[in-house]
């Protein structure tokens, strides 16, 4: 499903700090995809993650576009988006909306987020734009009871399978010389050992 123009009609964005990216960001694309009927999901690399800069050490954004392009490698309906990237400074969701009206016109937009994520919508930077701009689309652990977003933001929900796996936990992983195998893809794990990345740093 295309606009006549070959834009997307519905275009998936996950956005993130993806430090390093892991199995479950590839699940939540791929069945948010599925589910909804999506033309492609777009893993769009924050540039500048405002809301952990200054709470937790971030690996360089070279290094996480390396890891997200390894990660999305040949899996079909994904895509690996430098949106966030080239425009530089702090990424807001809200800008990226409002670029995308542009540079996609026409398309419909979804934005996935985690169950964690969809309570503090309100705390984002510039809400309403985001609320008028896109639907939220709200991932679900297969058996977790999971909050919806506040009032007024139109979502969806996809349940996937539940997987205990986050990002902090694999730095913690690599930093103790512990195997990540099975819980990122084999590029990640390839990206983090070439790069030397997590070892030796507090997480």
């Amino acid at each position: 499903m295309t606009t006549t123009a070959g834009y997307p009609t519905r275009l998936g964005l996950l956005g993130g700090t993806f430090d390093p990216p892991h199995i479950g960001h590839l699940v939540a694309a791929a069945w948010s995809r599925q589910a909804l009927g999506l033309d492609v999901v777009w893993l769009v690399v924050a540039h500048r993650p405002w809301q952990k800069v200054d709470r937790q050490p971030v690996s360089p954004v070279a290094d996480r576009l390396a890891m997200v392009r390894a990660a999305a490698e040949g899996v079909e309906g994904l895509a690996v988006s430098t949106i966030e990237i080239e425009r530089g400074g702090d990424s807001y969701t809200a800008d990226t909306i409002a670029e995308l009206a542009v540079t996609e016109p026409g398309a419909e937009l979804f934005v996935i987020v985690g169950a964690d994520t969809a309570a503090g919508l309100d705390t984002w930077v510039r809400p309403d734009e985001v609320q008028r701009g896109a639907t939220i689309v709200v991932v679900d652990r297969a058996g977790a009871a999971s909050p919806a977003p506040p009032v007024g933001w139109p979502f969806e929900r996809v349940e996937i399978p539940r997987l205990d796996v986050s990002s902090t936990a694999l730095r913690t992983r690599v930093r103790d010389g512990l195997p990540i195998d099975g819980l990122v893809p084999a590029g990640v794990s390839s990206v983090i050992r070439a790069r030397g990345l997590y070892r030796g740093v507090s997480v």
